[in-house]
């Protein structure tokens, strides 16, 4: 047997001051904030666009506190300025149950993102798998790449781990911690759009029928007030922001009929006012190791078919769809935890719930903790008087690795506070903390030992509060 390698033959060199892996909202973020401060940055991507979960269809969670004080500033607004401009922004929303979140349309997003990469003088390499690293010890010297065009280093000083599997820190020998005590790990989902919604049917079905949504988890979003109060404040909002709750009777009914899959929830999310279509976040498949490729494949086929299931049910069962059609699928299946890396400091889920502020804060989160379960089950637990809390730079750190930052869901946390931390508000907001840092480590000096560790954390502050990000000030 003989190899041919005529495929993918060709070995090149391209050389970066800062090599960003995973163009999801952190990757992005940090491979933005990066450039702008003038460092020659590649961002890496294995899928067809940059964005991740920012062009799903869902909602950013996390951007802004249960009180609805916006917590996201800097790198995350100019993205939202950018969809605002190109008409694809809707704006905060309140989710009459646990959290805020900002709406906006997918289709737009994707411009807005590569927009905003191309005028920020980023390098993009979509379609570009990583392979593994070179080092010296424990410092990266290369990423190892591959593409139709063959194998590619790239070289560079510094490097910024956003493959949310802990790809880099893992291969140059980092320790990573993968899901809870006994393995087990958030399910995946398929985010799907449906158009030709009727918003003010629908909300006059919850405000009919509040006994079928989810309402008022917690008193920063309840204020004292009934369902049926709650129900006539979103109606009065306007937008389709309602939850279809999984023990409710509707959907319970629904389940027992097999009309449905057994699910937690029906997430709706307005994406567009022009198309009158909403985002639904409900399918789900659980026991998945999003690390392993033939089981994240494998899983496409029955999430399709609880795509279908869940439109007609939406049809034939909840008014304001019984006109609507299926309209747009995310470009991948959304994984919401497996690695995460082991830091210099770890965020904790008292942390989260207590909304713990810190003098090493570098970004904030607000979401709840959220972890999903296979089946009906999702655990909720909302930050203490619906504030915010810090993520301290140190959880960005892997032990051991100087030359490496990570950001997003990969952060350093237990598994309560990364079922809060892991969504994309506080994602954008640590990439750019990581693509600020990595400049400034450039600016200070030699290259060739570089480690993250040595940036002083309250100048990172101050360069970051410059750069607009939003680090104090807030419940």
């Amino acid at each position: 047997m003989t190899m041919n390698e005529d495929f993918a033959a060709a070995r090149q060199v391209m050389e970066s001051d800062v090599v960003v892996l995973g163009a999801g909202a952190a990757g992005v973020a940090a491979a933005l904030a990066a450039a702008r401060a003038g460092a020659r940055t590649t961002l890496v991507e294995a899928g067809t666009l940059p964005g991740g979960e920012l062009v799903s269809g869902m909602a950013i969670d996390g951007a802004l506190n249960a009180r609805g004080e916006w917590i996201l500033g800097g790198t995350g607004r100019e993205l939202l300025a950018e969809c605002e401009r190109l008409g694809g922004y809707i704006g905060p929303l309140n989710d009459w149950r646990l959290i805020w979140y900002v709406c906006l349309d997918p289709e737009v997003m994707k411009l807005a993102v590569a927009r905003c990469l191309a005028r920020a003088g980023v390098r993009l390499l979509l379609h570009t798998c990583a392979t593994g690293v070179l080092r010296d010890g424990a410092t990266v010297r290369a990423l190892q790449v591959r593409n139709k065009e063959g194998i590619t280093e790239l070289r560079a000083p510094l490097f910024i781990d956003c493959s949310g599997d802990a790809d880099i820190v893992r291969a140059v020998g980092g320790q990573v911690l993968q899901g809870g005590t006994d393995g087990e790990l958030q399910p995946v989902s398929l985010m799907f759009r449906m158009a030709g919604v009727r918003t003010q049917a629908l909300l006059d079905f919850l405000h009919a029928h509040p006994e079928h949504f989810a309402l008022g988890e917690s008193e920063a979003i309840r204020q004292g007030r009934t369902d049926r109060e709650l129900a006539e404040a979103a109606r009065q909002q306007g937008e389709p922001t309602v939850f279809l709750k999984g023990d409710g009777p509707l959907v319970t009914g629904a389940i027992a009929r097999g009309e449905l899959y057994p699910t937690a929830l029906i997430m709706i999310q307005p994406t567009s006012r022009q198309r009158g279509e909403v985002c639904l976040n409900t399918t789900r498949v659980g026991g998945i190791d999003g690390t392993r490729t033939q089981a994240l494949s494998a899983t496409l086929a029955t999430l399709s078919d609880q795509v279908l299931q869940c439109a007609s049910f939406m049809q034939r069962h909840v008014p304001g769809f019984e006109q609507a059609a299926y309209s747009g699928i995310a470009t991948r299946v959304g994984v919401r935890e497996t690695r995460r890396i082991v830091g210099r400091q770890s965020l904790s889920q008292d942390d989260v719930l207590g909304a713990r502020k810190r003098e090493d804060g570098i970004a904030k989160g607000s979401h709840h903790v959220d972890i999903h379960q296979s089946g009906t089950g999702q655990i909720r637990i909302p930050v203490q008087d619906g504030g915010s809390y810090d993520i301290p730079w140190d959880c960005l750190l892997p032990q051991g690795v100087p030359n490496v930052v990570a950001a997003g869901r990969i952060l350093s946390a237990d598994r309560g506070a990364h079922g809060s931390a892991r969504v994309m508000g506080p994602c954008l907001a640590m990439g750019q903390a990581a693509g600020t840092a990595a400049a400034m480590l450039l600016d200070s000096g030699p290259r060739g030992d570089a480690d993250f560790a040595t940036i002083p954390v309250q100048a990172l502050r101050e360069r970051l509060r410059a750069d607009g990000a939003i680090l104090d000030g807030t419940h």
